[in-house]
């Protein structure tokens, strides 16, 4: 049984831990911020949306930066 959680583990991409973290960052960040629920809601979908769309353009630059090599 142990082994077949260590295979599990390695298989699973890492990059797929971002997108919880990017929305626990946000979410932390605009109740420290904010008071109303509402607008912490809103704010930390809107902070939510600019880290990803922020991790998606740096990683199209460096993909297109590594077409090549």
């Amino acid at each position: 049984m142990p082994s077949s959680l260590f295979i599990l583990a390695q298989t699973v991409n890492v990059t797929w831990y971002l997108l919880p973290l990017a929305m626990i960052i946000s979410l932390v960040y605009s109740a420290s911020r904010f008071e109303l629920p509402d607008r912490i809601l809103r704010r930390a979908i809107w902070l939510f949306l600019q880290i990803i769309g922020f991790m998606g353009i740096v990683f199209a630059v460096l993909w297109v930066l590594s077409y090549k090599m």
